[in-house]
């Protein structure tokens, strides 16, 4: 008899890696499939995903050119900090 496959279950810091490929359509079928099971039993992910989508509605139509230099790069620096604080 054929050992049935047992698959971990997503985690929500996971689900939030991977959101940005969840929303663009490049998940591979076994991601894809744990991604949506996580959602399938996590409500605030599901908020998460549906907050995620509607900032890129919402922002997808503001042209970069009207962010000033400034504001660019206060965002890069918080995304930088963000990025080395989730390093250690």
């Amino acid at each position: 008899m054929r050992q049935r496959e047992v698959r971990r279950m997503m985690t929500c810091r996971e689900l939030v890696e991977l959101v940005t490929d969840y929303v663009e359509g490049r998940l591979d079928a076994e991601r894809l499939a744990r991604f949506e099971e996580h959602l399938a039993e996590c409500p605030v992910c599901v908020v998460y995903v549906e907050q995620f989508r509607q900032t890129i509605d919402e922002l997808g139509h503001l042209p970069p050119e009207s962010l000033s230099p400034a504001v660019t790069d206060e965002l890069l620096a918080a995304f930088r900090d963000w990025h080395a604080g989730q390093a250690n």
